[in-house]
């Protein structure tokens, strides 16, 4: 799925109420970084799997997506619906 953003939720193994959000075209790889402890945000919460994942063709809206999902609405509407 070559030229998709990914705008992804992580759930930590160790503490599954810690979640993380972020965005990427590298779906794999990130998860990758995030477990491997690259990641300061989520270093010591390790290690992560993906809770869900929305593929955007059009980076802006990806980011609009994230954005949202970070703000308190957004987070309510996370932990009812992904």
């Amino acid at each position: 799925m070559d030229g998709y953003h990914y705008v992804y939720t992580l759930e930590s193994l160790s503490n599954p109420k810690q979640i993380y959000t972020g965005q990427t075209q590298d779906l794999k790889q990130r998860l990758k970084e995030h477990n491997s402890g690259r990641v300061p945000h989520t270093s010591k919460f390790t290690p992560w799997h993906i809770r869900s994942a929305t593929a955007f063709k059009n980076r802006e809206r990806a980011l609009a997506f994230e954005r949202y999902l970070k703000s308190g609405s957004g987070r309510a509407f996370l932990r009812r619906h992904l």
